[in-house]
């Protein structure tokens, strides 16, 4: 029995040593780590046979069979890395690179309309002395809605329909909280303006449910709607040019008394009308007006010794009427084909 274990292991060496140097690829290394070596395979077989020999005899045919498996194990490895080496190798030469071929020219990047419109709007504002202020995108409900004279049950939140986050936190529907941060932590006199993106369930052509707004306020003693017209007039005019037709007409919002809408004459047709303002001669820029006592009181500053005006625009609308842009959702396509134009 003993003799004839000894040439079995003796054979089985032969033969796998021979399979090994044949060997192609990793698939077939797997099968011969198999066939020799797993837990069905011919080198357990013999294991389990050693416990048919004489107690005498076990431990040289045991130590034989070690010294296989062992030698079975090492060859495998090294045939493994060779064909591991050699698949590199074939790669390498396959995928080689000729460095001397001309490159391939990325293209200019190019400020995206919205932004270059932004800073236009900022450069006009910091020019007349407005400093800039920016506050986080989710507020709490008193900053976005009470604090600005919007209680829980007031109309015009139906105006703004709300992203809500959690509990009274919301994704902000425009950028006055941020007038509420300022003048809590300021006191007059305040001329500042407040750029940033804003969040309402809203979706078409002309409206995005994300977009961007600039906010401004202007806070001291002695201010009248004298000085808002004054300021947003010039605003208007140096964004869209030196004659240009403005006019202000009575409007709403629940945190300015008496409010106003700003208009212009129509960027698109001189005012003779056309269909981009439905034939008026005057298209709608901008809401603004006086801030209500009732928002000054929510920060602790006096109505009685201070007065301002508060106002807000849509980047994304004056960017259209600038550049005679028909659809709002081109902005965030980023095709470039649209914002190579700019």
């Amino acid at each position: 029995m003993k003799e004839r274990l000894l040439q079995q292991i003796s054979e089985v060496r032969r033969q796998a040593e021979e399979e090994l140097r044949v060997l192609q690829d990793s698939d077939g290394a797997e099968s011969f780590r198999v066939k020799y070596l797993g837990r069905k395979g011919i080198v357990t077989s013999i294991l389990k046979s050693l416990g048919e020999l004489d107690a005498t005899d076990r431990p040289e045919v045991g130590r034989e069979i070690n010294i296989l498996k062992n030698l079975l194990e090492e060859e495998l490895g090294g045939k493994l890395e060779n064909l591991k080496q050699a698949s590199r190798d074939k790669a390498l030469a396959s995928e080689r690179v000729d460095i001397t071929l001309p490159g391939r020219r990325l293209p200019p990047g190019r400020r995206h309309p919205l932004r270059t419109v932004m800073a236009e709007i900022l450069g006009i504002f910091t020019d007349m002395g407005f400093s800039v202020h920016t506050g986080p995108d989710i507020e709490t409900d008193w900053y976005n809605f009470e604090a600005l004279n919007v209680p829980q049950d007031h109309p015009a939140r139906d105006m703004q329909d709300t992203f809500y986050v959690e509990g009274d936190s919301l994704l902000r529907t425009h950028t006055s909280p941020v007038q509420i941060h300022v003048m809590e932590s300021r006191r007059p006199p305040i001329f500042a303006v407040f750029p940033g993106a804003v969040y309402r369930r809203d979706n078409d052509i002309t409206h995005s449910p994300m977009f961007h707004q600039v906010e401004g306020l202007m806070v001291d003693s002695g201010i009248t709607m004298g000085d808002l017209k004054g300021v947003l007039s010039t605003f208007c005019r140096k964004v869209f040019g030196g004659k240009l037709g403005v006019r202000f007409r009575p409007s709403y919002f629940p945190f300015t008394e008496p409010s106003a809408e700003v208009d212009i004459s129509c960027v698109i047709c001189g005012g003779a009308g056309c269909r981009v303002c439905k034939g008026s001669g005057w298209l709608e820029i901008l809401g603004c007006g006086m801030v209500d006592p009732a928002v000054f009181a929510n920060v602790k500053i006096d109505p009685k010794k201070v007065s301002g005006f508060a106002f807000g625009m849509g980047v994304e609308r004056i960017a259209m009427l600038k550049y005679a842009i028909g659809d709002i959702r081109l902005f965030y396509e980023n095709d470039m084909r649209f914002l190579e134009q700019f």
